[in-house]
């Protein structure tokens, strides 16, 4: 099996799983900050990598990522990419100001995006483990600060007789300031992608685990 040649139902497998992961990622994101977190519905997409860099802003958008080696039963690599306003936001929740340029983040503010990227990849994990029993050693966390096109070429190259395709997961969450008269959420939103590179014998134990 190659990511392409995933059917639709599969895809439906993989986009339930995000529901579950961003929902635990939304309730650990509310603990964190204090806030209410609103979630949208995730988009799950099967992309080429070019595809997957229009998705986020272009091979040239500078954005913040966090990369974690899977080993295990799910092997392969999970990339938490975040747009670099929500990343200097949460830093300057933390620890009061952020500097302007994320390539300079000292050893502290680095080691807090770290955590976060364990926080968003772990939901996913978790996730999956509750629903398959299959479980998978996670790397520490590497956090680098870098234009699209550059930090995409790490899966494409590591990976590719697997193809150059990727599972793309775009998740919106909401950080809500308060309520409308029609009680919807006011607030900011920020996008989070994860980007899913599995080895493809771990997916086809996660489908056989849930018989699809």
């Amino acid at each position: 099996m190659r990511m392409d040649d995933l059917s639709p139902v599969h895809i439906d497998v993989l986009r339930e799983i995000g529901n579950i992961g961003q929902g635990n990622a939304a309730t650990s994101l509310a603990a964190f900050s204090q806030k209410l977190v609103a979630i949208d519905v995730p988009c799950v997409r099967v992309l080429d990598i070019n595809e997957a860099a229009g998705y986020l802003g272009g091979p040239e958008n500078v954005v913040t990522a966090i990369l974690v080696r899977l080993n295990g039963e799910l092997s392969g690599m999970m990339l938490t990419i975040m747009e670099n306003a929500f990343v200097g936001d949460l830093i300057r929740l933390v620890f009061g100001t952020a500097p302007d340029d994320l390539y300079a983040m000292d050893d502290m503010q680095s080691s807090f995006v770290q955590e976060m990227g364990n926080i968003l990849s772990g939901s996913y994990l978790n996730a999956i483990s509750a629903l398959t029993g299959l479980s998978a050693e996670v790397s520490v966390p590497s956090v680098t600060t870098d234009m699209v096109g550059a930090i995409l070429a790490v899966p494409a190259v590591e990976f590719a007789e697997l193809g150059n395709k990727v599972m793309f997961i775009e998740d919106s969450f909401t950080f809500a300031d308060g309520f409308d008269e029609n009680e919807h959420v006011n607030g900011s939103t920020v996008r989070c992608n994860m980007i899913l590179v599995p080895q493809m014998s771990s997916l086809e134990m996660l489908f056989d685990r849930l018989k699809v």
